[in-house]
């Protein structure tokens, strides 16, 4: 049974024209969990499943903007951040969000599934202001390495570097292993910095259909936390309704695909007592 009221999830991202990531893929998600969706936006893109054809960054101070209009008024139980557009956004953002009280979850958005660049040197060396208030970070296999200053950690190494993410940064990690390149298993872990580590794994699926797969998972895992679901429920959660929104797909577009949100009920209805 949803809870009543929903929980307000306020989703500080890039837009995605064709709807397979960014705000779009956060609103679709944080509604199927029983949420109530609010977006601040940074960036607009032109892009399909194909790749990111234009981007447009929008002026920091409209992002904030967007973002006090929605926390003085309706407030917040948990916040999502994907893809920030510049660092000015990226300190704003760290200044604004410092006394907020409930969940945030930092997804440090790079690069895009088809590979096209999302963010420059100087916006990356601003995550670190973020991950300092964050709750949690959601980092790939690249974002790990990147803001590790590590080679691209193996299989065996990403507990080290997620450790190191955690301790660097006094923050929760969840590191993706979804980039992994072997094993019919991709395996997320929980890292703490305390050292404490938790695993999550699944089937690999093998599909082209996974378009807005990060940013699915990060909004999924704010929804869950502002249901006041513990941590480790939270990351569970998440991580099955992104794997059913990844089965559900809908075949669209001769790329990387988006995911098949809608069609995902059983989780949306049991999200939260």
């Amino acid at each position: 049974m949803i809870s009543s009221p929903p929980p307000r999830i306020l989703s500080i991202a890039g837009s995605d024209s064709s709807g397979g990531a960014g705000i779009q893929a956060d609103l679709k998600t944080i509604a199927m969990l029983g949420g109530y969706g609010m977006s601040a936006i940074t960036a607009v893109t032109a892009q399909n499943t194909l790749g990111v054809h234009a981007v447009e960054a929008l002026d920091a101070d409209f992002v904030m903007a967007q973002v006090d209009a929605c926390l003085d008024d309706i407030g917040a139980d948990g916040i999502k951040i994907g893809m920030l557009g510049s660092p000015t956004t990226a300190r704003a953002l760290a200044r604004r969000l410092d006394s907020f009280a409930g969940p945030i979850v930092f997804d440090p958005v790079m690069v895009a599934t088809s590979g096209a660049a999302l963010a420059d040197e100087a916006t990356i060396a601003g995550f670190a202001e973020l991950m300092a208030i964050a709750t949690i970070v959601t980092p790939n296999i690249p974002e790990l390495a990147a803001l590790t200053g590590r080679t691209e950690p193996a299989e065996d190494a990403i507990v080290d570097a997620g450790l190191d993410l955690a301790s660097r940064h006094d923050v929760m990690v969840l590191a993706k292993g979804g980039h992994a390149e072997t094993g019919d298993q991709v395996l997320d872990r929980v890292l703490a910095p305390s050292g404490k580590i938790a695993s999550f794994g699944h089937a690999r699926l093998e599909t082209r259909h996974t378009h807005g797969t990060g940013c699915t998972l990060s909004a999924a895992l704010a929804t869950m936390l502002a249901h006041r679901l513990p941590l480790t429920d939270a990351v569970r959660m998440a991580r099955a309704f992104t794997f059913a929104a990844i089965e559900n797909a809908p075949g669209f577009g001769a790329g990387h695909g988006p995911l098949g949100h809608q069609a995902v009920r059983r989780l949306a209805e049991g999200s939260s007592d």
